[in-house]
């Protein structure tokens, strides 16, 4: 997912947004559940758009959206489109970006970021 988290981190740049990856920025064993997600949703807590990609599964997105959509925060659902659909992801969801490649990824993101951020 290295090439897709830089295309995904490139457009918000574009778009004057700091991207935040919190997989990127903290570790936690699995001994560290309430941690790890009282950090995330501190940091939810901070953002102003949460993006999903759910292209790999992982425990957690669905919360976190949840918890996003909760808060009035725009929810985008990304993933690539031969990968699995996440039915509750898309469904809490306010856009979703099903995409062939980092460059349709770059250009259905940026024509969502361009509305929100007007």
């Amino acid at each position: 997912m290295d090439k897709e988290m830089a295309a995904i981190t490139d457009t918000l740049k574009e778009f004057k947004i700091a991207p935040f990856v919190f997989v990127d920025t903290y570790k936690f064993d699995l001994t560290q559940e309430h941690q790890m997600m009282q950090q995330a949703m501190a940091h939810l807590d901070q953002c102003d758009i949460l993006l999903a990609e759910t292209s790999e599964k992982g425990i957690g997105i669905g919360i976190e959206a949840g918890y996003a959509k909760a808060k009035g925060k725009p929810v985008i659902y990304l993933r690539q489109q031969d990968a699995a659909h996440s039915s509750t992801v898309s469904g809490i969801s306010d856009f979703q970006v099903i995409y062939l490649d980092t460059s349709d990824l770059r250009k259905k993101l940026a024509a969502i970021l361009g509305d929100l951020v007007k």
